[in-house]
């Protein structure tokens, strides 16, 4: 990384299909001064989302698209380099919207930056995945939505990803039966014998629907959705009378540029109750459920993976890695 610019990526085309390079400006800027009030962040880690991809696209979404020309929206952590406000102070390690750059600017107001415990006791790269916004949300969907009962199976799709790695581990520490989905033996053995599992399905074996009726042997009481398409609609026939579906992603289709379709009658004959949610949804308990999961995390009762990919030159590429199935656990790129 350059010290004396701000290399930024700025929208230059909404995508169709896959995320290319060519889809964005790759600029130097001047690094940008803090005015009063504001702090000068250098980003030290980039995280890489499903979202992201949304982002790009003009769309109905809980958040205005990125617009053509700014900089690409993206969360991570970094360290406060200047400040000009009480709030922060220089050494501070922050977190929040850094967008897809190497130098951002905080403030108290819309660009306010959450600052981290001086004494973490994890990785930084953990505070965007197990212990961050993914954690929170595999941490909210499944427990403020999902109500698991001890006794009752749970299915998370794209379970060796940032947020489905944390769901099936959180299911097993309320005594729930944790079947995941992923893509391919390496993941579906990662799931089961590193992160505790009870069964894993691979989607891309011919015989996976053979597959998850073994493993429900009893049906489903909680679909933690985060594909969508067949996989989503074969997991919904096997579900229970009352049973719960948080729908937190259908990242199947976000790059065919075409509308998700599924069958949805299970929810009528089956009673199930659904409820699609953003993470922000409980932003005021932000702070009990990060603490919780740091807990959990530095009991060992909840394990952790990044895939960290050097330098923001490759993020355009890399995050094609969650919709290739080329990452495990949380995806982020190291400035």
């Amino acid at each position: 990384m350059k010290n004396d610019v701000n290399r930024q990526f700025r929208l230059k085309t909404r995508p169709t299909g896959r995320i290319e390079k060519s889809n964005f400006d790759f600029v130097e800027e001047s690094i940008p001064e803090p005015g009063p009030g504001e702090a000068l962040v250098r980003v030290l880690y980039l995280s890489l989302d499903p979202t992201n991809r949304i982002r790009m696209s003009d769309m109905d979404q809980y958040m205005p698209p990125v617009g053509i020309g700014e900089v690409m929206r993206g969360g991570g952590v970094g360290i406060v380099v200047k400040s000009n406000s009480a709030r922060y102070k220089e050494g501070d390690r922050v977190s929040g919207l850094t967008g897809w750059q190497d130098f951002c600017i905080a403030d108290e107001g819309l660009r306010a930056m959450s600052v981290l415990p001086k004494d973490l006791p994890v990785e930084l790269p953990v505070m965007l995945g197990a212990c961050g916004m993914t954690g929170l949300t595999a941490y909210f969907g499944l427990l403020e939505l999902g109500r698991p009962k001890a006794g009752e199976t749970v299915v998370v799709s794209a379970a060796a990803g940032a947020v489905g790695s944390i769901v099936g581990q959180i299911a097993k520490i309320k005594g729930c039966r944790a079947v995941g989905i992923a893509g391919g033996p390496d993941k579906c053995r990662h799931i089961v014998e590193d992160l505790g599992f009870d069964a894993a399905v691979d989607y891309k074996r011919a015989d996976w629907r053979e597959q998850l009726a073994a493993a429900t042997p009893d049906g489903i009481d909680v679909n933690f959705e985060n594909v969508g398409g067949e996989i989503m609609e074969a997991v919904m026939a096997r579900m229970n009378l009352f049973s719960r579906m948080p729908l937190c992603g259908m990242i199947s289709g976000y790059n065919t540029g075409e509308p998700m379709r599924g069958d949805f009658s299970p929810i009528l004959m089956r009673r199930i109750e659904l409820r699609g949610f953003i993470v922000i949804d409980f932003m005021e308990k932000f702070a009990e459920g990060a603490m919780q999961l740091a807990q959990w995390v530095v009991e060992g009762k909840l394990k952790h993976r990044e895939t960290i990919v050097d330098g923001l030159e490759n993020a355009p590429v890399a995050v094609n890695k969650l919709f290739d199935g080329g990452n495990i656990g949380k995806l982020v790129v190291k400035l």
